[in-house]
């Protein structure tokens, strides 16, 4: 029919993972200005935003919310006949504007799908009565306390607390399962480091990284001495196929960045093998802090070919299997770091010393990877980081 388009599910927004069409920004008959989101999409990485090509109005709503949706598929259709009065209809000035789609922040849209609120009625305290996060804030506080409400995450029952599994929390489930259960033989070895050198070079660096207004973190090494390993050790970024072995010349790292209680996302740091410290440093500060906004795009979630699990920064010391994150062939895990005795060889003497001291492990599919090259990746590893310069 002329003037009706149809809003697809792009091709190039899923990388092998299942999508569900988690929130319907518009309702059949709901004008629409070009390029206004229309429907969040959630995979087991990120929410992705389909926006509509030109003005118009929705005509039909073709996958229901929470149904599965594969790229090329039909979203909804918009009819662009309409367009002018698209163009016309919008809030009334000092009115709430919950309707207004496109003046939602990514902050804010997550909240109000993660709470399941509803903003009618709701006037927006920022410019031109935009809903801000603070307001959004607000209305979670006034639901919360001794009355169930629609905004509220979870039910409580005698001497239970009943919190339905979102649908990040299912696809988590469903891949670590896959991946120790279905997938690959997990193996892990351990090893421990002496970070004493990285330590020095650390707070001599700190504040120099900062004035370029990139923060020096301990991750920065870690995967810098990753490149190192796996340069060392190829097997370890690589893939299994049925007939064959993968193994990727180029290094893409994925950091496992833990969001609270909403659950786990892994940005992907591109190319680590051609960075120095300062690349390395300045990637990571730009995809934790967008990890840990909404912000990330999924060309951020896409690629990594050997992945990092910095547990330690929660206080665990040794944890394991940390399950690998499928198709990889590999998982390296950071401990905490504490100061610890050690005995150490000096001018020919066994002497107490006090260093900073951590574990560091790796699992591998065992498919792929035997113990042989998993402690020769884990040897240069620590080598790299116990004699850094």
């Amino acid at each position: 029919m002329a003037g009706i388009i149809p809003i697809h599910f792009p091709q190039d927004q899923q990388e092998g993972t299942e999508a569900t069409v988690a929130r319907w920004l518009v309702a059949a008959g709901d004008p629409v200005a070009a390029h206004e989101p229309v429907v969040e999409i959630e995979t087991d990485k990120v929410v992705v935003e389909v926006a509509a090509p030109a003005a118009g109005r929705i005509s039909d709503i073709c996958i229901p919310q929470d149904e599965a949706v594969n790229p090329g598929d039909v979203l909804c259709t918009l009819n662009t006949e309409v367009e002018a009065a698209a163009k016309t209809e919008g809030p009334a000035a000092g009115m709430a504007v919950p309707t207004d789609r496109s003046r939602l922040s990514p902050a804010v849209r997550q909240r109000v799908l993660q709470y399941k609120l509803d903003l009618n009625g709701v006037v927006g305290s920022g410019r031109g009565g935009r809903i801000t996060l603070h307001d959004v804030e607000t209305l979670i506080a006034s639901h919360a306390g001794g009355q169930s409400t629609r905004s509220s995450p979870s039910v409580k029952a005698e001497g239970t607390e009943i919190i339905p599994h979102d649908r990040m929390r299912r696809r988590i489930a469903d891949n670590i399962v896959t991946s120790l259960m279905h997938t690959a033989p997990h193996v892990t070895a351990v090893f421990e480091a002496d970070l004493s050198a990285v330590m020095r070079h650390r707070a001599a660096n700190k504040a120099a990284f900062a004035n370029r207004g990139t923060a020096l973190t301990l991750t920065a090494y870690f995967v810098a001495a990753t490149v190192a390993a796996i340069q060392k050790v190829p097997r370890v970024n690589s893939r299994w196929h049925e007939k064959h072995l993968e193994i990727f010349n180029y290094i893409n790292v994925g950091i496992g960045t833990a969001l609270g209680e909403e659950g786990l996302i892994v940005p992907v740091l591109q190319h680590a093998h051609s960075m120095d410290l300062q690349d390395i440093a300045a990637g990571l500060t730009d995809l934790t802090h967008r990890a840990r906004n909404n912000q990330l795009q999924p060309v951020d979630v896409r690629g990594g070919t050997f992945t990092i699990s910095n547990h330690g920064v929660s206080g665990s010391l040794i944890a394991t299997p940390i399950i690998i994150n499928q198709p990889q062939s590999a998982i390296l895990g950071i401990g905490k770091i504490e100061k610890r005795v050690k005995v150490r060889a000096i001018n020919g003497e066994d002497v107490l010393t006090i260093r900073p001291l951590c574990y560091v492990s790796l699992t591998i599919d065992h498919r792929v990877v035997d113990g042989f090259q998993t402690n020769a990746f884990l040897t240069e590893l620590v080598s790299t980081l116990e004699n850094w310069s």
